[in-house]
């Protein structure tokens, strides 16, 4: 079974010290061409899809005492420019649906696909803390049901929106002067505990119609979403056993939606930091533990690329994993090592094949393009 590859591109990497090393690039983080060059570098590597971080989350009182890297750029803007410089890398930005209305979030996702001629995937996120509600002022800050119950509603608006234009609603008849045909627009009419939504979207359906939805299984509370919407779920676990626990709550709650749990890979999270050898990658963590402790919850791999590529093999051949998102604990250096020593690794054992297909991201996953849901249910189906 070939894995699935995902990297996950976290400014100067997941570690909140990776700033300090020496091949660290922190006065370029909230440039362009940083981002630019990530993402071309990925795609080299023949990745499936990076997903960029974003979170409204205020950095803390004490961070710039501690020395975290304070300040982040919006994901999908950042998707946004490097997608006309990238023609096979999956881009997918996350997006909070907490404080965003769910009108917005389908214009910049479809925005997005049709930039990326078909790329675009979105991982919706939720925003836990008061701080973050006290940013808007609009709501108080909730618990996670509260919160996973408005992003499966949020979720359905979006879908709706993405279908609110048929196919074949642009029209271009000069003949008689008519841009769209107004008979293919639908209201969604939308009402639920949370949103109220009557549309249609101002964007036409894009490439993909439906672009990539990448959900989090990690919470019980999230599984209801995830059963009805994700394309793609991310886990993370200490150890493959947690892995593959997550892995089959996933599949269940996929399956109690009704659909083939078997048309949704699970990508396992895994920290990334490579060297040539175990005791220089060992020594590189330490260091940067020592300014900083970093994240432990998510399954490290600080050593070799051949005992990444073990590690990978493990899970996806163990049925904990349909592959793995990789998350550089350091930048650029960790995807320059993922470039140029685990991919090729995978490549020569056969695991991976030498070049990334082209075509869309759907695609790439094996998800045929949806349906119109108003087009369907105008047909009686």
């Amino acid at each position: 079974m070939t894995p699935y590859l995902a990297v996950e591109l976290d400014a100067a990497g997941r570690h909140p010290a990776a700033w300090r090393l020496p091949d660290a690039e922190p006065a370029r983080l909230f440039t362009a061409d940083y981002w630019v060059s990530l993402a071309r570098l990925a795609e080299r590597a023949g990745l499936d899809l990076a997903v960029i971080p974003d979170s409204f989350e205020p950095p803390p009182d004490d961070a710039q005492r501690r020395g975290t890297v304070v300040g982040r750029l919006d994901a999908v803007a950042i998707a946004a420019r490097v997608a006309p410089l990238t023609d096979r890398l999956g881009l997918v930005p996350m997006a909070t649906t907490t404080h965003t209305e769910p009108f917005h979030l389908s214009k910049a996702i479809a925005t997005l696909d049709f930039v990326s001629l078909g790329r675009a995937g979105w991982q919706p996120e939720v925003s836990r803390t008061r701080a973050e509600a006290d940013l808007f002022g609009r709501k108080d800050a909730a618990g996670a049901g509260v919160l996973w119950r408005e992003a499966a509603e949020a979720v359905r608006v979006v879908a709706r929106l993405w279908d609110s234009w048929e196919d074949d609603a642009v029209i271009r008849d000069r003949a008689t002067g008519r841009y769209i045909d107004r008979g293919k627009l639908h209201y969604i009419d939308f009402a639920g505990e949370f949103f109220s939504v009557k549309g249609p979207s101002i964007t036409p359906r894009s490439p993909q119609a439906h672009p990539l939805v990448v959900l989090r299984g990690d919470e019980p509370e999230a599984l209801p979403l995830v059963g009805e919407w994700a394309d793609v779920v991310r886990v993370a676990a200490s150890d493959l056993a947690g892995a593959g626990a997550a892995r089959r709550a996933a599949r269940d709650a996929v399956a109690a939606a009704g659909r083939d749990p078997d048309s949704v890979p699970v990508l396992l999270d895994v920290a990334t930091l490579l060297a040539p050898t175990v005791r220089e990658a060992r020594r590189q963590l330490g260091q940067l533990d020592d300014w900083l402790p970093g994240p432990t919850a998510t399954l490290r791999s600080a050593g070799t690329a051949e005992e990444l590529a073990g590690l990978i093999t493990d899970a996806v051949c163990g049925g904990v994993a349909d592959g793995v998102t990789l998350i550089p604990l350091a930048l650029p250096s960790g995807l320059r090592a993922i470039a140029d020593h685990l991919v090729p690794l995978l490549v020569e054992r056969g695991s991976r094949s030498a070049e990334a297909p082209a075509g869309t991201l759907r695609a790439r996953f094996g998800l045929d393009r949806p349906a119109n849901y108003f087009a369907r249910s105008e047909a009686g189906g």
